[in-house]
């Protein structure tokens, strides 16, 4: 709808001193009375007459907060706020935006956001200049195409490959089915993450291993397992590295089903590589791993556990967990 110019707003200030009516300010304008009755109604100041610079000014800015972004508009403090404080807490765009869904505060009930809405607020608008990109997983200072991992293939025995996976475990219906893979961390140094992922529940357990050799990928499983009841273990899935070489001791030891990943298809266990992903936010690359505590290490591991998961319905994996096991 074409905006009211100024010499309009002028005639509409005149007339409505005078005592006309909105249908008869309408008639001598040529415009439809709902313009009027939405212009006065927009523009005119609480407890004062209307009047035609101030409804000027008003309406121009409105006009220049309507093109600006969600998160940028005069209008939406409150909301920006809220994101900036969850974004500080280290909660991601999504997250950010499905506890605004299904948990939102009582000033902001009823409002919605997309998280491309917050990524571009963070990357190209004024979050920008709050260095709000430092608490994002990967922490980059521009947005960048995701490149997938490369992996070694080495022979491991009695191998069986991903594809015989049963079918409850690829759409996730039950618990039990874990992903395994080693974060690793300075070159110079052989200690490494060794980092386990429960498909349905997203639970992580992180465990130090002075190398990547299967002995010790062997000695953190058993941690994973020993950490939680048995019934909780049906099935791990490996890549192709050498960790995974001791596969067998843990089927026949607990009773598993292991499974491989084909060459150079990390996507194949996306869980645990999207959690290394998160992994990354505290432990960066080329970190040296063997400086870290145990306890630091669990402190990870529990910040990760405790983080709502879009997937859970923005429950906690611990939430998740709680309510798998009863208590």
């Amino acid at each position: 709808m074409q905006q009211l110019k100024y010499y309009e707003r002028q005639v509409i200030e005149s007339k409505l001193r005078s005592g006309q009516s909105h249908r008869d300010i309408a008639w001598s304008l040529g415009r439809d009375r709902r313009v009027i009755d939405r212009e006065v109604e927009r523009n005119k100041p609480p407890d004062r007459p209307y009047d035609a610079r101030v409804a000027e000014r008003l309406a121009e800015q409105r006009e220049a907060n309507r093109h600006r972004p969600k998160l940028e508009k005069r209008t939406s403090r409150v909301l920006r706020q809220y994101v900036i404080d969850r974004l500080r807490e280290n909660l991601s765009p999504e997250q950010i935006v499905g506890m605004l869904r299904e948990q939102p505060p009582l000033e902001l009930k009823s409002v919605s956001l997309c998280h491309e809405t917050v990524y571009q607020f963070i990357y190209a608008g004024d979050g920008r200049f709050e260095g709000l990109f430092k608490h994002l997983r990967r922490g980059r200072k521009k947005r960048q195409r995701r490149w997938a991992r490369k992996l070694r293939k080495t022979p491991v025995p009695e191998r069986i490959s991903i594809h015989e996976r049963p079918a409850e475990v690829w759409f996730k219906t039950t618990v039990g089915h874990w992903e395994s893979d080693t974060v690793e961390g300075k070159r110079t140094t052989k200690a490494n993450l060794s980092v386990q992922y429960e498909r349905k529940l997203m639970l992580a357990r992180l465990h130090k291993v002075a190398d990547k050799t299967a002995e010790e990928t062997e000695q953190a499983l058993r941690k994973t397992i020993d950490s939680l009841p048995l019934p909780l273990f049906k099935t791990i899935t490996f890549d192709n590295g050498g960790e995974g070489a001791n596969h067998t001791h843990l089927r026949d030891g607990y009773g598993l089903q292991t499974f491989f990943c084909d060459a150079y298809a990390s996507w194949q266990k996306g869980g645990v590589e999207n959690l290394n992903g998160l992994i990354r936010q505290y432990i960066p690359k080329n970190t040296d791993i063997s400086q870290l505590t145990d306890r630091q290490i669990y402190d990870i591991q529990e910040a990760l556990n405790n983080r709502p998961r879009k997937s859970l319905n923005y429950l906690t994996p611990n939430q998740a967990l709680a309510r798998e096991v009863g208590h």
